[in-house]
């Protein structure tokens, strides 16, 4: 994206004699980049479009708006938990764990993160006209979103960390220059498992080097923490995720939020605010952004004005039984008609919560319980911190799987149940955690104009 396009008007303002010459001059729909990324503020501007990517256009695809979220929770659906209602095929696909080499939801999300890839790749290009002062936050904020998108890829697109060699496992292209035009030098081949884990890192650990320790609703120190120990858990580093985690935690920026329901449907409940307890969130306003995991999880409730949602996504009886009896997280349903849904995304412009304080601190207990250590809290206390804030008795003793039950309901429906089954060698049904039907399919028109590209097993 080194040309960036200009508005058709230009072209109309062309004097008769130009356009009898318009073969001799460089073409008026593009700019060059050395024009068109020549100050600070162009530079800065790019790195708004690279969050921009990162939201995306429409509900059926966008990265951190919802598509990396619902795609991880259709993959890990069980119809006696959760059932998919709705229509869209490609959607159904995922539910039924039957993906097509052509399903747009796998081709969207990978197209919209090598969007958002090559907006960074041209921010970090001309990292050196941003004016001195401002530098090492643009840098890191680029950073943060290319390390974050590729991890999203590797996981979605790759097999799973320690699953066979993570040298020679095929995970995504890294790209880190911009991409001018499409050529043959453009085509690159997928990169192993373990250089696009070792491309994510390196950025997101730069990124939280340079990153100021607030941010506004930007990336921050913290937030690229906050990935990073998402990423080491998902590899099973649990010294580097727990160490991570804790850095999120002691840095007491963020607080857990009462009610429970209070972090969630941020325009119905705090006017558009960010919860206390969000380490980063998408922003979604009722003049921009999109929210996906409304339209899919949402339903509307005529009782309840600014709902919304095509109620496609919905929870079965067997995932409501879960729950201890006193648990606000297991009252937190509606069932407005025949259907039960989640209560998290019934807000049409709500913001979309990527992290959230209680992962840290859930992370945070299973590397420590894992490991045998007490960094920041034991393990006991950090649970008891998440089953007291939703109205639970503590615990007197925890054992792993105490750990990982919290997880999953505290959690629930917010996009990391494939990721968790993956990790802990676990079972989607009668599918294991190594099938390669809960792998995403390089799109078919990657494969159609790519000789380089190699397609994952049983697509």
């Amino acid at each position: 994206m080194k040309k960036i396009l200009i508005s058709c008007a230009f072209v109309a303002l062309a004097t008769l004699s130009g356009c009898e010459k318009r073969l001799d001059v460089a073409p008026t729909q593009t700019i060059d980049q050395t024009i068109a990324l020549n100050t600070s503020k162009d530079v800065e501007a790019a790195l708004i479009g690279a969050y921009d990517a990162l939201q995306g256009a429409n509900a059926n695809g966008e990265p951190y708006a919802g598509g990396y979220q619902y795609t991880s929770e259709l993959l890990a659906a069980i119809p006696t938990e959760v059932r998919f209602g709705g229509t869209f095929a490609n959607l159904q696909e995922l539910y039924r764990k039957e993906l097509t080499t052509i399903n747009t939801t796998a081709e969207t999300l990978w197209m919209r993160s090598y969007v958002t890839i090559n907006r960074v790749n041209n921010v970090l290009a001309n990292i050196d006209k941003v004016t001195e002062a401002r530098r090492s936050k643009v840098e890191g904020e680029a950073r943060f979103i290319r390390g974050a998108v590729y991890f999203e890829l590797v996981r979605l697109y790759g097999k799973q960390w320690g699953d066979g060699n993570n040298a020679s496992n095929l995970g995504v292209p890294i790209v880190t220059t911009p991409t001018i035009a499409v050529t043959e030098a453009d085509k690159r081949a997928r990169n192993t498992v373990a250089e696009v884990y070792a491309q994510a890192i390196d950025d997101l650990t730069k990124a939280e080097a340079l990153l100021p320790a607030n941010n506004g609703f930007y990336a921050s120190k913290t937030v690229a923490s906050a990935i990073l120990a998402r990423l080491y858990l998902q590899q099973g580093n649990f010294a580097a995720a727990r160490d991570a985690a804790n850095r999120v935690i002691v840095s007491n920026k963020y607080r857990l939020v009462t009610p429970f329901g209070a972090a969630f449907n941020t325009k119905l409940n705090s006017g558009g605010s960010n919860p206390a307890e969000y380490v980063f969130a998408v922003q979604v306003t009722d003049q921009d952004g999109n929210n996906g995991m409304n339209t899919f999880f949402g339903t509307t409730v005529g009782s309840i004005p600014g709902t919304a949602g095509r109620g496609d996504i919905r929870v079965q009886q067997a995932h409501l039984a879960l729950y201890e009896p006193g648990d606000a997280r297991g009252v937190f349903f509606i069932r407005p008609g025949a259907n039960t849904f989640t209560f998290k995304f019934l807000d049409r412009f709500g913001h979309v919560p990527v992290v959230r304080l209680p992962e840290m601190i859930l992370t945070r207990a299973e590397a420590n319980l894992r490991l045998g250590t007490t960094t920041g809290a034991t393990p006991l206390a950090d649970v008891n911190t998440i089953r007291v804030r939703v109205g639970l008795a503590p615990l007197t003793e925890v054992v792993l799987a105490d750990v990982l039950k919290e997880r999953r309901l505290e959690l629930a429906f917010e996009g990391h149940a494939i990721h968790d089954i993956r990790r802990n060698r676990g079972a989607v049904g009668a599918l294991p955690f190594n099938s390669p039907k809960l792998v995403l399919p390089v799109p078919q028109r990657e494969m159609d104009v790519n000789k380089l590209m190699v397609q994952n097993e049983g697509y």
